[in-house]
C-alpha cells in the first residue's frame, strides 16, 4: 500500500493513515476482499508505533469499511454500503481539493465542519 505520513502535517498520523486507506477503498484501489498488511508489519514501513495502526484498523472496522478475521488478517468489507462508498469518494476528493488549494489539514477540516454545521466536529 502507498501510503505516506507527513510528520509536519498538523493532522495525527493516525488520521492521515485512515484518510489514506478509505481513499484507497472508494477508488478501488483497495477493493473489497483485499488483505491488509498486518498491524505490525504496517506500522514498521511506516515509521509508526503498533499501537497507532491498531487505532487505524479498529476505527476503519467500526465504520465497516474493513473486518478483522482472527488470524487470518483484516480485510476491505463487503459490507460497506453505497452511501458509505459514496461519501468516502467525496470526501477522498474534497482532501484532493484542498490538497491542490494548498490549505492545511487543520484548515481543511474547519471548512468541513463549517460546511456540515458542526463546528465542534463531533
Amino acid at each position: 500500500m502507498d501510503i505516506r505520513v507527513d510528520p509536519a502535517s498538523t493532522t495525527p498520523p493516525f488520521a492521515q493513515v485512515r484518510v489514506q486507506i478509505i481513499a484507497m477503498i472508494a477508488s478501488g484501489a483497495l477493493p473489497t476482499g483485499t488483505r491488509l498488511p498486518p498491524v505490525r508489519a504496517l506500522a514498521t514501513d511506516l515509521g509508526l508505533a503498533a499501537n497507532t495502526v491498531a487505532r487505524v484498523y479498529k476505527e476503519l472496522e467500526e465504520a465497516r469499511f474493513v473486518e478483522t478475521r482472527g488470524r487470518a488478517g483484516t480485510f476491505v468489507s463487503a459490507g460497506t454500503d453505497a452511501t458509505r462508498e459514496r461519501a468516502a469518494a467525496a470526501a477522498a476528493e474534497f482532501a484532493r481539493a484542498m490538497r491542490d488549494l494548498g490549505l492545511e489539514a487543520s484548515d481543511a477540516l474547519d471548512l468541513a465542519r463549517a460546511a456540515l454545521g458542526n463546528g465542534s466536529g463531533r
